[in-house]
């Protein structure tokens, strides 16, 4: 499923780590990105909820592919199992370094 960049919203209420999504049913969604890594020539951005609550049972993160359509990026699921699996691994690796550090 592709999945429409509509705007990044750069405004002084959320800061510019934030996006906004619209999926194919029309709705839109709030998304905080935490990474963006390329593997094997794609690349894939890393996301949490904006909007949730941390207790929510759909919280988690969100891993979407970055395509090109008609000259512009969008965002794209990962239908393929290896490849989210690959994705979430990875991220999840760099995210734990990340705390490690600090």
């Amino acid at each position: 499923m592709k999945i429409a960049l509509e705007a990044v919203d750069v405004s002084e209420e959320y800061g510019n780590d934030f996006v906004t999504i619209i999926d194919d049913d029309g709705e839109k969604f709030e998304l905080e990105h935490l990474d963006t890594v390329e593997i094997a020539d794609e690349l894939y951005m890393a996301f949490i909820p904006a909007d949730m609550d941390e207790d929510d049972e759909d919280f988690g993160l969100v891993i979407l592919k970055v395509v090109t359509e008609d000259g512009e990026e969008a965002f794209a699921t990962i239908d393929d199992e290896d490849e989210l699996n690959t994705a979430y691994e990875t991220f999840v690796l760099r995210l734990s370094e990340e705390e490690e550090a600090e």
